[in-house]
């Protein structure tokens, strides 16, 4: 089986980034001139996947002419949030909303993602099907993070996540899901959080392992510092 469509959430305010955000969000701010968002989507264009959907919220006006001048080869759909910013649950849930597919990949922009990725994410999806799952999480070990002072959210056994011993993995904006994990949620603001440790709770939420270094725009500090790598 194959993920045909992916998302990538594009919705957020990039407060962390003032003033630099102020008039272009945050996956639109280049990093050796490519864009944090064209990154993203070379990425999944090279992982063989036919349609993205992208959501937006603030500064929304500006991803339109981006994609036009962009003019990516690849079939992407702008679906707004709405009246209301949704937050990553929700937005993912509209997004989903547009869609007849049961099963998604999900990219965060915040990532600097490369070709690099394309081996381990190509694995995770193959270990998704193949055990039947409804969310696995790309992780990393806190070790492989640029940004030293961003917080742990999980710890990871045998592919099992968990949120009670001690916590050295942080979730770098990748995951698979089904559908199905949005039954009884209703498109309103909430945080994907939320699925993520009912899951967890039913030991049923899973991860995989990257070993690539992570580079994750933070905020000002971070941006200036990706800016010499």
């Amino acid at each position: 089986m194959k993920i045909n469509t992916a998302l990538i959430l594009c919705a957020g305010y990039g407060k962390r980034l003032k003033p630099i955000t102020l008039h272009t969000p945050k996956p639109l701010l280049e990093i050796n001139n490519v864009t944090m968002l064209e990154k993203c989507i070379q990425l999944i264009k090279n992982l063989g996947i036919k349609k993205i959907l992208i959501n937006t919220f603030y500064l929304k006006d500006n991803f339109p002419k981006f994609l036009k001048d962009k003019n990516f080869d690849i079939d992407i759909e702008i679906i707004e949030d709405g009246k209301e910013i949704l937050d990553t649950g929700g937005g993912i849930l509209n997004l989903i909303k547009h869609s007849n597919e049961d099963d998604f990949i999900v990219f965060n922009p915040d990532t600097l993602w490369t070709k690099k990725y394309e081996i381990e994410i190509n694995k995770m999806e193959e270990f998704y099907f193949n055990k039947k799952l409804k969310n696995i999480l790309l992780l990393a070990n806190k070790d492989f993070s640029f940004d030293k002072n961003l917080k742990c959210d999980f710890n990871l056994e045998n592919n099992l996540i968990d949120r009670e011993t001690e916590k050295n993995y942080i979730y770098i904006g990748c995951q698979i899901l089904n559908k199905k994990l949005f039954l009884n949620e209703t498109i309103e603001k909430f945080s994907i959080s939320k699925i993520w440790f009912e899951l967890i709770d039913k030991k049923n939420l899973y991860g995989y392992e990257s070993k690539q270094n992570f580079y994750h725009l933070t905020n000002l500090e971070i941006f200036k510092k990706l800016k010499d790598l």
